[in-house]
């Protein structure tokens, strides 16, 4: 397919990862030149049109290298979860960030797309259809959002003459190639450990890994022409939020698994969040509590977003449909060898 964009070759931090890797099969099926900078070499991403850079986003000269000859950057590397270390997230997500834009400043680089997530803004109630309008959290209940938000305030500062900047902010993004949220249903359900969190008629947003693949293209041709997106973030989903505990049951039903009996009040949920917290804290467990407040809320509230803005700017449109997406993902699912 000829190349008919001014984007030739792009850097794309974290290829090797879920999201990343969708971005790079888009750039080569667009005869863009994708550039991937990890920390680890992809075997399966060896191929004749791809560049791979080993290296840690979090030293300052090695992505300043990476990304010499490109043009275009999407800055997708970042430290997802909600437990671990404050110093860890902030090295990834906020000096990575600083990092990259620095690597933008050095190299000339006039296009930057970042990815964020919705999380910047979730606060302790319900979010239902609101844009982008909507304030930054005011208190934030793990490092991975404050750094996301941190990261992307700074790259919208960033936005300028010399270099144009936007963020996407999809939501709980699964699909084929999920390595987090799906493994991560499947597998409570089948140990047992998956409890509904509230009433169970929260609504929430989800985001079909192509789709979110889609939207950075379209971000970074934004960019290109016009640049109406420079300096702005966009939500973006599946367009329909889908009831959460329906949808978790939907998914367990076609994998096979018995649906989510049992339930638990979010107040109960929350506090035991909160006291779990406080004892992983106090004994420096490293691993993740089984409950937390902030998985709490997002368990028990409604947390879905108006794309209006990237369909109006971006031309964002989801081309696969939920029911497909699922279909695709559990067609994906059974080819793996089956778990424990």
């Amino acid at each position: 397919m000829p190349n008919h964009s001014p984007m030739r070759q792009a850097l794309i931090t974290g290829g090797g990862g879920f999201v990343g890797r969708a971005v790079v099969k888009r750039l080569l099926a667009l005869n863009i030149k994708p550039v991937i900078l990890g920390r680890h070499y992809y075997p399966d991403l060896d191929d004749p049109g791809i560049k791979q850079v080993r290296g840690d986003i979090c030293v300052p000269e090695t992505v300043i290298k990476a990304a010499r000859g490109c043009d275009t950057i999407f800055h997708i590397a970042a430290k997802a979860g909600i437990w671990g270390s404050r110093q860890e997230y902030y090295a990834i997500n906020l000096q990575g960030t600083r990092n990259v834009i620095k690597a933008c400043e050095v190299n000339g680089i006039k296009r930057l797309i970042h990815t964020s997530s919705p999380s910047v803004v979730f606060a302790e109630h319900d979010l239902a259809g609101v844009n982008e309008t909507a304030p930054y959290a005011e208190k934030f209940l793990c490092h991975y959002a404050v750094s996301k938000a941190e990261a992307e305030k700074m790259v919208l500062t960033a936005n300028g003459t010399g270099l144009k900047t936007t963020a996407l902010r999809p939501h709980l993004i699964w699909g084929p190639g999920d390595n987090h949220l799906i493994p991560r249903i499947l597998e409570r359900a089948r140990r047992g450990r998956l409890v509904q969190v509230g009433e169970g008629d929260n609504m929430v947003d989800i985001s079909y890994i192509d789709n979110v693949a889609e939207a950075h293209i379209l971000a970074a041709e934004n960019l290109c022409r016009g640049a109406s997106a420079a300096g702005r973030a966009y939500f973006i989903s599946q367009g329909q939020p889908v009831n959460l505990w329906g949808w978790i049951n939907e998914l367990l039903s076609q994998a096979g698994l018995p649906a989510v009996h049992k339930k638990i009040s979010f107040r109960t949920a929350y506090t035991i969040g909160a006291v779990s917290e406080f004892i992983y804290h106090g004994l420096k467990i490293r691993r993740e509590p089984l409950m937390t407040r902030f998985m709490a809320l997002q368990l028990a509230k409604s947390h879905w977003f108006s794309i209006q803005a990237a369909e109006n700017d971006l031309g964002y449109r989801p081309l696969i449909s939920t029911e497909a997406g699922l279909q695709r993902t559990i067609v994906a699912l059974s080819a793996l060898p089956a778990a424990p």
